[in-house]
């Protein structure tokens, strides 16, 4: 598989029967879009440590990012070499860490299975479920950008325009420019990917936004602050535990983002609003 992985590769065009009312109702044959998802197995010096359901495109970008968010490397350099294998039943990404990660693996390493809705499938005691959360520097961030990017957002998705089955995870200048988008079937493995790509671009974290298609849980908030991201804006709902984890990296943490609406769920005080329009803050520190 070539290193660099077209979007064709993520999707895949089958027949389907369509029913359809128009004055009373008929079948029809038609091709359709679908999204692709399949095992990937992410493979650390020849030692396999994780599977996951995933779109087949930007493999090299979701295994660096899920390296950097779930601790296995702390910089991008720490991983030397990749490879993606083609196997019988998925996708394997070889990748050759520094030796002292690779030890530091070894003794944390567990059974792990990831899946698109889950962040913490394979976790072995309830004191790995919370992990420790770094703190963060949340940019000042007006609504004008908010609604911005949400007005770009779905023109630099082909993927969900294509099948309407994947999610999206955009880093945003904080003008609300979109600079970089990844996709993915997992909302997990967009933001993986998306970190992965800011992280081998070398991309200065430390002023801009994310932008997910999704709900913002606890994993995104942690796969942020992990990646020293201090903003993180959903289209969808908070959790409860997201929320507070945001006020523990002092992450500025919005949902529900719409044209004209959004939610403030935590807004620390070293991000102040400029023209504040948001409808309202249901949490507040």
């Amino acid at each position: 598989m070539s290193a660099t992985e077209p979007e064709e590769q993520a999707l895949a065009r089958l027949p389907v029967e369509v029913q359809r009312h128009e004055n009373g109702w008929w079948g029809d044959v038609d091709e359709d879009a679908l999204a692709e998802e399949v095992p990937v197995a992410l493979i650390y010096n020849g030692i396999s440590h994780a599977v996951m359901m995933a779109s087949p495109n930007e493999l090299r970008d979701l295994a660096l990012g899920f390296s950097l968010t779930e601790g296995i490397i702390a910089d991008a350099h720490e991983c030397y070499d990749w490879e993606i294998r083609e196997e019988e039943n998925g996708l394997a990404v070889h990748l050759t860490i520094a030796t002292e990660r690779l030890m530091a693996l070894k003794e944390r390493r567990r059974s792990m299975t990831g899946r698109t809705g889950c962040g913490l499938c394979g976790t072995e005691a309830l004191d790995q479920a919370i992990r420790p959360i770094p703190q963060v520097h949340a940019p000042a961030l007006e609504d004008a950008a908010i609604a911005r990017a949400l007005d770009a957002f779905s023109a630099h998705q082909p993927l969900k325009a294509a099948t309407g089955a994947v999610h999206g995870a955009a880093w945003c200048s904080v003008e609300g420019d979109i600079l970089h988008v990844c996709e993915d079937v997992g909302r997990h493995n967009a933001l993986d990917k998306l970190i992965g790509a800011l992280a081998r671009e070398k991309t200065a974290l430390d002023n801009g936004f994310v932008l997910v298609s999704s709900r913002a849980s606890y994993e995104m908030v942690h796969k942020c602050a992990s990646a020293g991201i201090g903003a993180l804006v959903a289209v969808s709902a908070a959790t409860a535990l997201a929320v507070r984890q945001a006020q523990a990296a002092q992450l500025l943490l919005v949902g529900f983002a719409r044209r004209h609406r959004h939610v403030i769920y935590h807004r620390p005080s070293a991000a102040p609003s400029k023209g504040a329009t948001s409808c309202r803050t249901p949490t507040t520190t």
